[in-house]
Parts: C-alpha cells; sequence; structure tokens
C-alpha cells in the first residue's frame, strides 16, 4: 500500500467518506461533519442517487469527477460513478496512501437482513474491505429525505473511533443499523446476525405520455426470523444493530459434504 503522506493532509487519521444517497442527503452531510472531528476526511458522492447499486461500477460511460471543496484537512468530490466506484477512485485517483478507514452513509432507509445484498452503502464499505481496510456503512431505519438523526450521533463516533483503533479482520466490514427515532434514548448496541427477511415485490402496470406500458416496482418487508439476535429484532427493542459482513460468499460449511463424483 502507498504510505506517504498526502500533501494537504496533517498527521490525523484519513477517512474516505462516501454514501448512495447523492452528495445532497442530508445524512451524507451529517456523517462529513461527524468524520472531520476525527481526523483528516476526504469525501466523495454521486452527482445522483445510486440506492440499491449494490457492487455496480461504472464501465459503458466515461467516468468524471469535479473538486468541489478544498480546505486544510478536507477535500470534497462530486462524481458520476456509484458508490463502489467512488471508494475505487478515492483509493487511487484522489489520494497518494490508503484511507485509515472508509466510512458510507448515514443512509436513509434501513440495510439490515437481505437489504444488504442490494445496498450501495455496504457495498462501498465491502469494496474497501477488499483491500483491507476497515470499513463501516451506516443506516437509519426511516425513509424520506428530513429523518430525524439526532439519536445517531454519539454512536457513529463511539463505533468508528474503536474500529479506528483496534482494526477489523481483513476482508470484514460492519453494517450498523439504527431504528428510527422514537423519542427515547437508544439502549444500546447489540452485535447480531442478519435476519432471515426478505421483500415479497409488487409491480404495479401504469401508462406513459405515450400510451406504453410501464412497470413500477413496490413491494412488502416480510420478516419471519424469531431469533432474538437479528438486526432486525436488535432494531425492534431500539438497539443499535451492528452486523459483521464479508466478502467471502463461499458456504465453507458444504465444502466437504458436496460430492459430484457419483
Amino acid at each position: 500500500m502507498p504510505q506517504k503522506r498526502s500533501k494537504f493532509m496533517s498527521d490525523k487519521k484519513l477517512i474516505l467518506v462516501t454514501n448512495d444517497d447523492g452528495f445532497e442527503a442530508p445524512g451524507y452531510r451529517k456523517l462529513i461533519n461527524l468524520m472531520r472531528g476525527l481526523g483528516d476526511v476526504i469525501a466523495v458522492s454521486s452527482v445522483e442517487p445510486m440506492s440499491a447499486m449494490s457492487h455496480a461500477v461504472t464501465m459503458k460511460v466515461p467516468l468524471r469527477q469535479r473538486l468541489v471543496k478544498e480546505e486544510i484537512g478536507f477535500k470534497e468530490y462530486l462524481t458520476n460513478g456509484t458508490p463502489v466506484d467512488n471508494v475505487k477512485m478515492g483509493k487511487h485517483l484522489f489520494l497518494d496512501r490508503f484511507p485509515d478507514i472508509v466510512v458510507s452513509g448515514i443512509n436513509h432507509g434501513s440495510n439490515s437482513a437481505i437489504n444488504v445484498i442490494y445496498s450501495g452503502t455496504v457495498a462501498a464499505a465491502l469494496e474497501a474491505a477488499i483491500d483491507g481496510i476497515p470499513a463501516i456503512g451506516f443506516s437509519v431505519n426511516e425513509y424520506g429525505r428530513d429523518i430525524n438523526m439526532s439519536h445517531t450521533d454519539d454512536y457513529i463516533l463511539k463505533i468508528t473511533r474503536k474500529v479506528l483503533v483496534e482494526g477489523l479482520p481483513e476482508g470484514v466490514a460492519l453494517n450498523v443499523n439504527f431504528p428510527k427515532f422514537n423519542g427515547e434514548p437508544l439502549k444500546g448496541i447489540k452485535v447480531v446476525k442478519q435476519a432471515k427477511a426478505t421483500w415479497r415485490e409488487t409491480y404495479e402496470e401504469r401508462i406513459d405520455p405515450y400510451g406504453q406500458k410501464y412497470y413500477w416496482m413496490g413491494g412488502v418487508f416480510l420478516d419471519g426470523d424469531g431469533r432474538p439476535d437479528t438486526d432486525e429484532k436488535a432494531m425492534l427493542e431500539n438497539y443499535v444493530a451492528v452486523v459483521p459482513v464479508k466478502i467471502d460468499f463461499t458456504a465453507h460449511e458444504l465444502l466437504d459434504k458436496l460430492n459430484f463424483d457419483d
């Protein structure tokens, strides 16, 4: 990994911040401000929202970037790329050393359970984990733009500080989900499993102004997982849910059981 010090940076920790809701999202702006209290920050976000892009990268159109703000200890870039593109560019184009940590979010909407598969927020964190960079994705289980995130600050700082000091195993990132603000203090943090919950999609048929059919996807979230130690259960009980996630998709328990020689 490159080790030389970036010219505009100090000796503080170097933090790369990104998201999948676009550069104007309040959660992203909040996360940038929180991270600036912990170290020097490079912020890289897409001009447009990139929700549900998962681990997509841009290959069919040129990638473009623009530096929009620069001051001591802080640079902010806008791109036309996906969250994963933004991490890749942050690692290889905008810095002359790898960041000490990558943080993604704060996502407007939950990335618990099966949502982790589709999430650009979590994919950005996993992209960092591929190169052994500690990474965290932060999300709040409430949708819309003007959501209350006041209950997240202390926990985001606590979790990030711990990871900055202790690191994470190579190939592992943290998927952190906050419950919707309900006026009560959060009860604490639970390290839990990903719930076995999924979406039942619906497709509404519509007609465009030219008389052509198109479809608008909706759905219902179904959580039939009764286990007590899941992200969905933790949020339901007003805890911060932390799930360690990894890039290795291998079903290791089947390696010695599958046999195709018969």
